[in-house]
């Protein structure tokens, strides 16, 4: 029996191609585990690596790229359009295959423990992993960034999982966990307002009364001059992208403004895209398991 596990960590650079390099040396290098996916946004100043393997590995492979990453990024010198609080922003562990939820929590935090201990950076458990119910939803872990975050491990209530009440000088603190898949799913608009990509993603997302496993915030796409509705979607069952798709386009007509473009970021399952594909097309009676070649050839 192979256990797989996905882990998708996110670091707080997206610009310096010789940084970036060394990310993606570090997350294919690892024996046992293989790069399936690294997308990099200037804008966003953010990457996101997407590894595939097995519990060893990933955990050997996400300590070095923790302790590549505090040596490389200065988040005191950080930009950007992403909300951050680490250089390694986040690290999400997602059972895969033969293995379990509560497996992949387990991981998750001897690997807290671990970056805590060795690299002396504070570490959130957090989704699955949460040790307290104000810690499932990273938004909340992250408010204030890393700016704030002197501030806010002061308090009683956020005292780190791991590690001093301190953050690491520049690089922050991380949030680590386990979690289901999660797909970042963004759509631009035609407008450079920023404002109106705010308003509607206030409206979106399930905390403001929305798509209840809906994340939102509103970006501007510097190198684009456009604004952007960035999105995780949390569970594509519950709230199918092409529903997050329509919904911004009905808000989209009250600004006079469009939609221009949708962008997938990172790997998504292949479920969630067959999806929009029956959506779209009004497909009848769409048997998933019968009717998709690549289902057969698997």
């Amino acid at each position: 029996m192979t256990k797989l596990i996905q882990c998708v960590p996110n670091f707080s650079e997206g610009r310096n191609q010789s940084v970036l390099d060394g990310i993606k040396k570090i997350a294919s290098g690892e024996a046992g585990v293989t790069l399936v996916d690294f997308s990099a946004d200037e804008s966003h100043n953010r990457a996101v690596a997407t590894m595939v393997g097995s519990p060893e590995g990933i955990e050997r492979a996400v300590i070095a790229l923790v302790q590549y990453a505090a040596e490389h990024i200065d988040l005191t010198k950080h930009t950007g359009e992403h909300p951050r609080m680490g250089a390694v922003d986040v690290i999400p562990f997602v059972p895969l295959k033969d293995i379990t939820m509560d497996e992949c929590v387990t991981l998750s935090k001897k690997v807290g423990e671990s970056i805590a201990n060795t690299l002396k950076i504070p570490v959130f458990l957090y989704e699955s992993s949460a040790q307290r119910t104000n810690r499932q939803n990273l938004a909340t872990i992250r408010k204030g960034q890393f700016e704030g975050m002197a501030e806010k491990l002061q308090k009683p209530e956020w005292a780190p999982d791991f590690g001093d009440s301190a953050p690491h000088p520049t690089a922050g603190v991380v949030a680590v966990g386990a979690r289901m898949p999660l797909i970042a799913f963004n759509v631009n608009l035609s407008t450079s307002d920023i404002e109106i990509a705010n308003s509607i993603a206030k409206i979106v997302r399930g905390s403001g009364g929305g798509l209840k496993y809906c994340k939102a915030i509103g970006v501007m796409l510097e190198d684009r001059d456009i604004a952007q509705v960035s999105m995780n979607m949390v569970n594509y069952s519950g709230t199918p992208l092409y529903r997050a798709v329509e919904l911004i386009k009905a808000e989209c007509k009250r600004y006079g403004v469009h939609v221009v473009g949708t962008e997938l970021i990172g790997l998504s399952p292949a479920k969630a895209l067959i999806d929009c594909a029956e959506y779209y097309l009004q497909l009848e009676n769409l048997d998933y398991s019968k009717q998709i070649l690549e289902n057969h050839i698997l």
